[in-house]
Parts: structure tokens; sequence; C-alpha cells
């Protein structure tokens, strides 16, 4: 029987546990994915833990993307065929060595990926995707400063913010981190601990501020972020990992500011057409070999607590992806 990650308790990644689940059979619209490779995210932790937004009845699996191959189809698909090799989007249920979902979940592996890289890509690079085309409308020439980027969704904003034309300042929290940036394509690196980030843009941007903060770390990072902004900025809020910050609303009125929430799947789930113009960009990137995630490590199956870890301690630099095979 395959197995999977089920959440019967919440808590921490510990609580979790693997066991075997009976097949089950597609219905009309379905396919039955083999699952080579889950990707791991934030939400997945907090959702285990109680803590995220969306809360699926117990017990449930965790885990939002998941790469693989069609095993079997269901009646009434089409467009799509067993041995294909395929992402799968999931609100849950991407832990598991099987998974029996629409056929409307699922997008073309790219050509360029490993399973690994197609379970990691959606996720980041789509929030990534979201924040900057969608919400903060970044534009060519303006200046990008990315927040985390280190981070699975801050380094693919590093990636897509120089993509997309802009000069990109990376700040994280190691050089290890700091390396891949300039790697992906960062223009200006930031230490956290080094100096105060806010005086390295001013001494970066001669004075003038950037014009888009991407933040999925919040707390006082938000708060001072708004000092080193240029009129008009945008400040994009992804996340808190590090708390909620208080907004200054005197600054943001006198820059002329924009502070924007980003949620890449509700938008998508609001607004279907802009989920579809997202990832056909977002496939054609791949196929060009212009985006791709960078996996820091690729865990064991078995090992999926370890693997959780990994972001719980801020030890990955991009993506963890869990490993069936």
């Amino acid at each position: 029987m395959p197995r999977a990650i089920v959440c019967r308790e919440l808590g921490p990644p510990e609580a979790l546990r693997l066991e075997d689940l009976p097949p089950r059979a597609p219905g009309e619209g379905e396919v039955r994915v083999k699952i080579r490779a889950a990707g791991i995210n934030f939400p997945d932790i907090l959702m285990a833990a109680g803590e995220y937004q969306l809360k699926p009845e117990l017990p449930f699996t965790p885990g939002v993307e998941a790469a693989g191959d069609v095993i079997e189809t269901g009646t009434a698909v089409t467009g799509r065929s067993v041995g294909d090799r395929v992402i799968v989007r999931m609100r849950f249920g991407a832990y598991a060595e099987e998974a029996v979902v629409a056929a409307r979940q699922l997008t073309p592996l790219p050509s360029t990926f490993d399973y690994a890289e197609g379970a990691t890509y959606l996720a980041g690079h789509g929030t990534a995707y979201h924040a900057l085309v969608d919400r903060g409308q970044l534009r060519s020439g303006e200046t990008l400063l990315v927040h985390g980027a280190g981070g699975g969704v801050g380094l693919a904003a590093v990636e897509l913010g120089k993509l997309l034309g802009a000069t990109v300042i990376a700040a994280a929290s190691s050089e290890e981190k700091l390396a891949v940036a300039r790697a992906r394509g960062a223009d200006h690196l930031v230490l956290y601990a080094r100096e105060p980030f806010r005086d390295a843009v001013k001494r970066i941007t001669d004075g003038r501020g950037v014009d888009v903060v991407f933040d999925p770390v919040g707390g006082e990072v938000f708060e001072n972020s708004v000092r080193c902004i240029a009129w008009g900025a945008r400040l994009l809020v992804i996340g808190f990992t590090g708390g909620i910050g208080l907004a200054r609303t005197n600054l943001i009125l006198m820059k002329g500011a924009s502070v924007l929430g980003v949620r890449a799947g509700e938008a998508v789930r609001q607004d279907p057409a802009l989920g579809e113009r997202r990832m056909a960009a977002l496939l054609d990137f791949a196929e060009q070999g212009r985006l791709r995630p960078n996996v820091s490590h690729r865990v064991p199956f078995a090992d999926y607590a370890r693997a959780m870890r990994l972001l719980i301690n801020r030890k990955a630099i991009g993506r963890v992806a869990l490993v069936m095979d």
C-alpha cells in the first residue's frame, strides 16, 4: 500500500506519522499520480500545528505541491495520459507516495526540471510572480529590496526581479545565503548582522530608497523597510515569520507609498484567469532555462520531520524536497 505522512493531532513535525493508506481509484475527471517528490513549505508546518488560515479536518496529509507520474486516469479525463510527468498542485495532501486529484490540478513538468525541482517550483516562484508582477507591478529599471533572500520565496523573488530588469538588493542572515542570491542575480548584498539594512539601502541608492520591498519576514523588518523607500514605493507583505509589523502610516503617507498583501493561491481562486497567465509565464521561463528553484536539501521521505525542521531552523537555502525513491 502507498504510504502517507498523516496529521492526527495538531503539533510539531514530530507529531506526524508515516502510515500505510489504502489506494483509491480515480473517479470521473480524476487521475492517480505516483509522487516522486514533494516540496516543503511553511504553510505545511503551520497547517500541521493548527496555525494556518486553512484548517483541514483531522486526520489529513500536509503538503501543497508535488511532482510525479500519472499512473491511472478516470473517466472523462482529457489532455492527461498514463506516463505523463507532472507537477501536482494541492491545498494539502502532497506528502504521500500516491495522490488522486482532479486532472485540472496537474501541470506538465518542465523538461528542464527533475522531480524535486518540479515539486518546489510553483509555490515559491508563483508567490514571487504574483507579488512582483500582479501586485507590485515591478518595472525594468526600478530597485527591488528582497528580505529573507536565502529562503524559498525570497530567492525566487531575487531571480524573478532580475529577470524583470530590476536592480536587486538581497538581504539575508548569512554569507552562504547571500552567495546563492548573488549567483541567482542579486546586484547588491546586505548581511543583516553587518549593518542596519535601512542604512545599507540608503547607501546603495544614494539616499533615494527602493521602489519595491518584498517582505516575507514582517516584524521589525517591515517597520524599518518603511524608512528606506522611495516616493511611490510598493511594500509587498508576503508573510510574517518574524512577527506582525506595525505600519508607520505617517511615513507611508509622506512617501505616497502602498502596502499590498500577497496571497497567490487565494488570488487564483478569486480570478482563475490570473492563475492561467501566471502559470503560462512560469512554465515558459522554466523551459527557457531562465528560472529554476534552488533545492538545497533532498531528504528521504521517511525523514520528513528533519526536512520540515530545516525550514523551521532556517537551514535551507531556497527549497527543501522530500524524495520518495
